[in-house]
C-alpha cells in the first residue's frame, strides 16, 4: 500500500497563526478563557486544557481581570468590546481572511446592501460576521432557495471562508436571475481553496481518500464532501484510533487530507499507523 498526502494539507495558516499566539500566551499566563473552542479538533483542545485553556460559551462568562483570546473565527464586535473592558488582556486570534469578510460585510452594509452571507447560519465565524452589520442581513446555506423578501432587492454577497466555491459560485448565479444589483465579494480564503483544490487532484488518482480531521470542523466537512463528489472511496476520520482495516482491504494508493484545523501532529500518527497495517 501506498500513501500520497495532499499538498497542502492541515493547519491553515489562520489556525496555525491563531494556536502559536495562544501556546506563546499559555506560557505566560496560567489560565486564558477562549471565547469558543480556539480549533475545532477535540484532540488539539484536550492538549490545550492540560495547558491552561479554559473554552467558555459567550464574553459574560470570562471573569473580570483575566485573559481572554478570540479564536481564528472571529467574535462579534460586541463580544470583543465586553472582553476588552472586563479583562487585563485580550489576545486576538482573529484570521486575517475572516476579518476582512468582517470589514466586507461592514462595508456592504454602509452602502446600503443587504447583506447575504454564503455559508452556515449557526457556525460562529458567520456569526461573528453577521455582528458586523448594521441592517438587513441573510445567510444562506448550500442548496437553499433565495427568499422571496430578498428578491428584486439591492443586494452585496458574500462568503463564509471555508465555503465551497461551487456553493457561492451557485449563489451568485441565483442571485443574477432575480436582483436589481448586487455586489459580490469572494471571500473564500485561499488556504481553503487550496486545500479543495488538493483533494479533487488527489483524490482522482487513488484508490481510497482518508479525511483526517474534526466532526464539528466546516472545512474538513467540505473535503469530505469534494472526496466523495470525486468518486472515490472515502473515509473521515477524527483521528487514527478510528481507521478501518476492513476498508483499507484491496487498496494499493492510498490518499491522506487534513482540514486547516487539523494539527500536524495527528497527521504523523495516522500515517505511523497506517505504516503498521
Amino acid at each position: 500500500m501506498k500513501i500520497h498526502i495532499a499538498n497542502p494539507t492541515g493547519l491553515c495558516f489562520g489556525v496555525r497563526r491563531a494556536i502559536s499566539e495562544l501556546e506563546e500566551e499559555l506560557s505566560r499566563s496560567n489560565t486564558i478563557y477562549s471565547l469558543g473552542s480556539p480549533i475545532h479538533n477535540p484532540q488539539e483542545i484536550e492538549r490545550l486544557s492540560k495547558m491552561g485553556l479554559i473554552v467558555v460559551g459567550s464574553a459574560e462568562e470570562v471573569p473580570s481581570g483575566s485573559v481572554a483570546f478570540i479564536r481564528a473565527h472571529g467574535v462579534t464586535p460586541l463580544e470583543a468590546d465586553i472582553v476588552k473592558k472586563k479583562c487585563i488582556k485580550v489576545v486576538d486570534g482573529t484570521c486575517p481572511f475572516v476579518k476582512t469578510a468582517q470589514n466586507r460585510a461592514k462595508d456592504l452594509s454602509s452602502e446600503g446592501y443587504v447583506v447575504v452571507i454564503s455559508g452556515d447560519r449557526k457556525h460562529p465565524e458567520v456569526r461573528g460576521i453577521m455582528g458586523y452589520v448594521q441592517g438587513e442581513v441573510a445567510v444562506i446555506s448550500a442548496g437553499e432557495d433565495i427568499p422571496d423578501n430578498l428578491k428584486g432587492r439591492k443586494c452585496g454577497i458574500l462568503s463564509q471562508t471555508t465555503q465551497k466555491v461551487a456553493s457561492l459560485a451557485a449563489l451568485v448565479s441565483s442571485f443574477v436571475t432575480v436582483s436589481t444589483e448586487i455586489k459580490v465579494y469572494n471571500t473564500i480564503c485561499k488556504a481553503t481553496l487550496a486545500r479543495q483544490d488538493s483533494v479533487c487532484r488527489l483524490a482522482s488518482k487513488v484508490d481510497g481518500m482518508i479525511i483526517l480531521g474534526g466532526r464539528n470542523s466546516a472545512n474538513t466537512k467540505k473535503l469530505a464532501e469534494i472526496s466523495i463528489d470525486v468518486g472515490v472511496s472515502t473515509l473521515w476520520v477524527e483521528h487514527s484510533g478510528e481507521l478501518d482495516r476492513g476498508w483499507l482491504q484491496n487498496k494499493d494508493d492510498i490518499g491522506i487530507a487534513a482540514g486547516g484545523s487539523t494539527p500536524d501532529w495527528l497527521i504523523k500518527e495516522l500515517i505511523q499507523n497506517l505504516n503498521m497495517m
